[in-house]
């Protein structure tokens, strides 16, 4: 009868046992299946970023192998390797310019002429004719001129033979690296992008379409903006931005060395002119002002007069005062 016992005792524990695991088994089934969704969508966002990393590493890999190859002198005869490497590299360029003429009109159409030659375009100008109120005087302009990077040298060299180039300031920014990661991420976005559309047609529950195109929109936006980034950065390297400032001068400055007699011609002849326009000026705003001078002449005769009325009055009074006393008046005096 012990025995017995003891075996129903030890059918019960193992049926018990198995009762239990075939339920955690059932659970674990699932919560996996509420799960896949998620898991797919999270597999597939590390292998689209594995892959644009992939991408990437290997594109900077090849820059990195020809910059070897330059440096160890492996390239083409004649420089075609390193034009090859240099033509692949993202470069804005940027240059300010200031430069003089005595012919003001002229050189602004001749820039006009040449930037639409080189395919450029003027983005943003400004004009000061000049005009003031005690008459003309010099004139200034300021131009932001956009031109293709192939052409910018020769333009700059266009302008300075009809110009007097004071000041020249040229700034190269490299964004090569720059663009390189923003397309590997926009190519791992892209694939992410896929992958969401496909888990979206499959997708049974509301729960897990809400959150598809939840993400789906937030990686075209993404996409979107990178994609607008990467078109600034290809219009900047494109066409080279040139700020062109004009000065209007009756003598243009002088941009070489001089000898000492020369710096005392020049400085005499300067001396001469300003005297000149100083004299002119003063001329000219004396006949501008003679309303006012002559005016003011009037006020001042005019208040002249008063005085001189006022004082040959009293001494009328004065006399006739002097008439009118009796002579014992004038003995008690």
């Amino acid at each position: 009868m012990k025995k017995e016992g003891r075996w129903k005792a030890l059918f019960f524990v193992v049926a018990a046992g198995l009762l239990t695991t075939g339920c955690g088994a059932g659970a674990k089934g699932v919560s996996a299946d509420a799960a896949a969704p998620q898991e797919a969508y999270e597999i597939a966002s590390e292998e689209a970023y594995d892959t644009a990393a992939s991408t990437a590493s290997g594109e900077i890999y090849t820059n990195g192998a020809e910059a070897k190859m330059q440096e160890s002198g492996e390239a083409d005869a004649g420089g075609e390797g390193a034009e090859s490497y240099t033509a692949q590299r993202k470069l804005i360029k940027n240059v300010n310019l200031q430069v003089e003429t005595e012919n003001f009109d002229e050189l602004l159409a001749n820039v006009e002429e040449k930037t639409r030659k080189a395919g450029g375009y003027i983005e943003q100008s400004y004009t000061y004719n000049g005009s003031s109120y005690y008459g003309g005087g010099t004139r200034n302009a300021s131009l932001t001129i956009r031109i293709p990077a192939e052409q910018l040298d020769a333009f700059l060299s266009a302008v300075s033979e009809v110009s007097n180039v004071i000041t020249q300031n040229e700034s190269v920014t490299d964004v090569t690296l720059q663009y390189v990661d923003l397309e590997s991420h926009k190519k791992a976005l892209l694939a992410e992008q896929d992958r969401l559309l496909e888990l979206l047609d499959v997708a049974e529950t509301i729960e897990d379409i809400i959150s598809l195109e939840s993400r789906l929109s937030e990686v075209r936006y993404q996409i979107e903006s990178m994609e607008s980034q990467l078109r600034t950065m290809d219009n900047q390297v494109s066409y080279s931005t040139i700020e062109l400032y004009i000065d209007e001068v009756e003598k243009l400055t002088p941009v070489k060395e001089q000898t000492v007699w020369q710096k005392i011609s020049v400085g005499f002849s300067n001396s001469l002119h300003n005297v000149g326009n100083g004299l002119l000026n003063f001329g000219i705003g004396l006949i501008i002002s003679l309303p006012y001078l002559m005016l003011w002449a009037v006020i001042i005769l005019i208040i002249v007069l008063i005085c001189v009325i006022i004082i040959k009055t009293s001494r009328k009074k004065a006399q006739k005062k002097e008439k009118e006393q009796t002579p014992e008046q004038k003995k008690g005096k």
